[in-house]
């Protein structure tokens, strides 16, 4: 960074002058043709002199200006309103229910399904979706936790439950008779943070109020997404601060290919995008095949499941 002289001397000097917002003098030598003048220079500040303290005290009013927003936000919002990262992710680590199966969990990455997060777990029918939900129950009351099961499909049967090693005295059971009261329930326990797992089975039995109240003409063929969609909005809000997994069970549906008359049909679930864009974990249930013992088929099955989708803050 060169030195910068004061209009007489430049003249003398046949330097150019140029004018600077911020100079200060200081005492400085040139020479010209062999000769050695002293005189009172001036040069540039910026990081030289006072730059550097001005720089500090910037700094220092950001800081303070920084903490009093802060204040402000922890007063106004909660003390968590803001975190740093570091202390953000580190109080927010999600605790670990097991699926009761060792390869399972394996796959998952993290020993089992997160807590405080959505998990959508869907195949076709009689692959194992709601036995593989009741074993997550049993895994969290082992831990002691709480739990509750919302059969939408009127299918629960106890005594497989505790067949299964479920404690069913210990499990909340309701049977919701519309979409709107299933989601209200779920948002309801949510907020509680009492609870440890919630399971709706299953997605595509949800039936919004007002398709029962009118009779069957399929004009209300979008009213399920819709109601998934808001409540989905309202659920997820209530999970960043509650500890509760929420499992939902769905199906899937054939549909024709996006600008495709004739060929394979598409595989999706129901109830929308919504539940896909909020769940952390997505499972894909399939039977494989039937286990068999003595050359009778038992009750057992064997099922494979693909991990779909792993939230990265998973």
């Amino acid at each position: 960074m060169g030195l910068l002289f004061r209009p007489l001397l430049a003249q003398r000097l046949g330097l150019a002058f140029f004018k600077q917002p911020r100079l200060s003098s200081l005492l400085c030598s040139v020479h010209q043709r062999g000769r050695r003048y002293s005189t009172t220079c001036v040069a540039e500040c910026d990081g030289l002199l006072d730059g550097d303290d001005n720089d500090d005290a910037k700094a220092r009013e950001k800081d303070a200006a920084l903490r009093l927003a802060l204040s402000r936000l922890s007063g106004d919002f909660g003390r968590e309103s803001m975190l740093s990262l570091q202390r953000f992710f580190r109080s927010r680590r999600p605790p670990i229910i097991s699926t009761g199966s060792l390869k399972l969990d394996l796959a998952l990455g993290i020993g089992g399904l997160p807590k405080g997060r959505i998990v959508e777990i869907y195949g076709q029918e009689a692959s194992g979706k709601t036995t593989l939900a009741l074993h997550i129950i049993k895994e969290a009351q082992k831990l002691g936790g709480y739990c509750a099961y919302l059969d939408i499909e009127n299918a629960m049967d106890p005594s497989l439950a505790e067949s299964m090693g479920v404690n069913t005295e210990n499990l909340l059971f309701s049977h919701p008779n519309s979409a709107e009261n299933v989601l209200n329930v779920v948002n309801t326990l949510t907020k509680s943070g009492s609870l440890d797992v919630i399971v709706v089975d299953s997605v595509a039995a949800l039936v919004p109020q007002c398709e029962l109240d009118v009779v069957i003409d399929g004009a209300y063929r979008d009213a399920q997404s819709r109601i998934i969609t808001q409540a989905l909005r309202k659920i997820h809000s209530s999970l960043s601060r509650s500890r509760t997994l929420i499992v939902f069970v769905n199906q899937v549906r054939s549909s024709p290919s996006a600008g495709q008359d004739f060929g394979p049909m598409d595989e999706v679930t129901c109830g929308g995008n919504a539940l896909r864009f909020y769940a952390a974990v997505r499972l894909r249930i399939k039977r494989t095949r039937l286990l068999k013992t003595e050359d009778k088929l038992s009750d057992a099955l064997q099922i494979a499941a693909d991990v779909l989708q792993i939230a990265a803050d998973v």
